[in-house]
């Protein structure tokens, strides 16, 4: 059984360094500067929140994401400035990600805008071999010890929206860094980042005065390995509650809720029930967001926040 434990983990390890490496998050639709540096500025007031990811309940070694994230607008809402830090450990591994977006809005029609981004900053990984269980210490992975590696990053998006509409396109890591960190188990290979490309779209529909309703999508892929879709069917109630579903091909079903509690402040929880085959080795994952709007041209009556 911890043979099975340690290769399980492992294997989860050899997928994250050899197909989708960029942290995802099931809420994705809540926080589009995570995704695309376009999205900086895109509303009329700064607005920052916070989020946390426990991924596959009761797993050992199961990956855990701590995201915090602020963004406003500059020159006139002509252009926006973001900044994003994320810090994702799974099993041994540990990577933090700090990096500035930049964005330049353009009016493309009376209700349109179309901005395009820029993102730099740094990830830095580190992985303490030692701290492996059940392993020979004799092995010359164990021997190996703590090792970590300082990789800089730099991505590019752009993003067209309205008050219901938008679409975005990035990529979070425009330069690829051959053998940019080694931490395979296997020490004869040396992995490296790959250029992802994200797709997101989404549209709000009135039902009725008190009811409106968001179809999302989310498209992830990466050389050399299947692409991802989330798509999402959710509801706004009263402009005051979302509720949805989500599915993620071949991964989960999620079920998120997010409560706008004033005009500042938002909550956000999302539930993943695996249904990979993973589903046999953990208890689903748990997401919570928290979220708070503000700056000097905050208006005290606003639209809902849509996205």
């Amino acid at each position: 059984m911890k043979t099975k434990i340690l290769f399980i983990l492992l294997s989860i390890f050899a997928l994250k360094t050899n197909a989708q490496q960029e942290t995802m998050i099931s809420q994705y639709m809540f926080n589009g500067l995570f995704i695309n540096p376009a999205y900086a500025g895109s509303h009329k007031y700064f607005s920052a929140s916070l989020l946390y990811r426990n991924q596959w309940v009761n797993f050992e070694g199961a990956p855990k994401t701590g995201i915090v994230s602020v963004d406003g607008p500059i020159a006139n809402n002509k252009m926006g400035i973001g900044l994003v830090a994320v810090n994702d450990r799974i099993g041994i591994t540990n990577k933090t990600d700090v990096y500035g977006n930049y964005a330049y809005h353009l009016q493309v029609s009376e209700n349109a805008k179309l901005s395009f981004g820029i993102k730099a900053g740094f990830s830095n990984y580190n992985a303490d071999f030692g701290d492996l269980k059940y392993w020979d210490k004799n092995d010359q992975v164990y021997l190996q010890g703590a090792v970590s590696q300082f990789v800089p990053r730099f991505g590019f998006g752009s993003y067209y929206y309205t008050e219901k509409f938008y679409a975005g396109l990035s990529i979070p890591t425009l330069l690829a860094y051959d053998h940019a960190y080694s931490f395979n188990v296997d020490l004869n290979k040396a992995s490296f980042l790959r250029r992802h490309l994200f797709f997101t779209t989404g549209y709000v529909f009135e039902v009725s005065e008190t009811v409106k309703f968001k179809p999302s999508m989310l498209v992830k892929y990466v050389t050399n390995a299947p692409a991802e879709v989330d798509i999402t069917m959710s509801s706004m109630f009263k402009d005051m509650i979302w509720i949805g579903v989500s599915y993620r091909s071949n991964d989960a079903v999620v079920g998120i809720i997010e409560y706008q509690a004033n005009q500042r402040f938002r909550v956000g929880y999302a539930y993943d029930f695996t249904v990979s085959k993973m589903k046999n080795y953990n208890m689903g994952s748990h997401e919570i967001m928290i979220g708070y709007d503000f700056g000097k041209d905050f208006i005290t009556v606003k639209t809902p926040r849509f996205f």
